[in-house]
């Protein structure tokens, strides 16, 4: 229970806690925002980390002059670009083992299954638009591995929802976390940002459901 709680806390108090990494590492908390990025989009284990909220909070401090704008960037856009390459070279190798289990401790077939339900709609452009879905950006590249895409197409949506990903999400913070309604609501934003991630996820959980209980 102290675990959740603490990471509840690491969730609604990012400004805090990044502002106390800044303070503790210096230079170091680019590698730490890295790690945490790459872990995010990479490691089919660890979805729950901050995405979204953690870049707009990394943008929002180097708009105070406390991280360069510009290595936030390029590093960030790195991180969620390996994390998929070597998320989809993970579900290429193992995710039909996976596929075949039920839950495990580790795996949730749901977010499997609700991933393959984006594929359906969305296409190969899954790999764009789930950079801006918790949960789902975590296992839309595990699926394509799983389902080897080619690589090169693969590839190509990689870069470009990286790229858009990581920029809309700092640079919306840079424009915008420096204004004294955010700052001073900064826990209230965080909150927003995450909704209005998991929203489109909601939607189409009511949708299934009431099409289900339709049926």
């Amino acid at each position: 229970m102290e675990f959740i709680k603490d990471f509840i806390d690491l969730f609604l108090h990012l400004d805090t806690h990044l502002n106390t990494v800044i303070r503790d590492y210096g230079m170091w908390t680019y590698l730490i925002l890295f790690i945490i990025i790459f872990c995010e989009t990479g490691l089919v284990v660890t979805p729950i980390l901050p995405g979204d909220s953690l870049l707009f909070a990394a943008g929002a401090f180097a708009a105070s002059g406390a991280l360069d704008l510009t290595w936030l960037l390029l590093l960030l856009t790195i991180a969620a670009i390996l994390g998929d390459a070597v998320n989809y070279a993970v579900g290429h190798f193992m995710g039909p083992k996976v596929f075949s289990q039920q839950d495990s401790r580790i795996f949730k077939k749901e977010y499997l299954d609700r991933t393959h339900q984006f594929y359906e709609k969305y296409g190969g452009k899954t790999i764009i638009i789930a950079r801006f879905v918790p949960i789902v950006r975590t296992f839309a590249p595990f699926v394509a591995g799983v389902g080897s895409m080619t690589y090169t197409k693969f590839a190509s949506y990689n870069i470009i929802g990286g790229v858009v990903w990581v920029g809309v999400c700092v640079l919306a913070g840079y424009a915008f976390g420096n204004l004294p309604i955010v700052k001073e609501n900064f826990t209230l934003v965080i909150l927003g940002i995450i909704f209005v991630s998991i929203l489109p996820g909601v939607i189409e959980y009511l949708r299934q459901r009431q099409q289900a209980a339709v049926e």
